[in-house]
């Protein structure tokens, strides 16, 4: 099993997870989260006021901190490839911030209400 980990924009959420069920994959966790890499602030992806002195300088200091939103999901290892070509073609604009995926390894999952584990876990 893997874990497929991707941070994308906010705005492109309900795609994502349209183009997630579309290949039959319905558990998702989604978190807002904070950060910043090369985009350093584009003024149009904040769904916030902020003061016109900030976008003055986004250009060239960028902003703190960049809403973004992490998706994770659970998957089989043959299925990893197809998540992450949906994720990309969902999200891919070619511009900073498109933003990043990730795949680490998960040892074991759990069911709590049933106690299954394993595939039988995360079907």
């Amino acid at each position: 099993m893997k874990e497929v980990i991707a941070i994308i924009r906010p705005k492109m959420v309900a795609k994502t997870k349209a183009a997630l069920e579309a290949i039959g994959i319905n558990s998702i966790t989604a978190i807002p989260v904070l950060g910043r890499g090369k985009q350093r602030g584009i003024m149009g992806e904040v769904d916030i006021e902020y003061r016109p002195q900030i976008g003055e300088q986004a250009p060239s200091r960028g902003m703190k901190y960049i809403p973004k939103r992490q998706i994770s999901v659970v998957v089989q290892d043959q299925e990893v490839d197809t998540v992450v070509q949906a994720i990309i073609q969902v999200n891919k604009t070619g511009q900073f911030g498109d933003g990043k995926i990730f795949e680490c390894p998960v040892d074991e999952a759990l069911r709590v209400r049933t106690g299954e584990t394993g595939a039988k876990a995360i079907l």
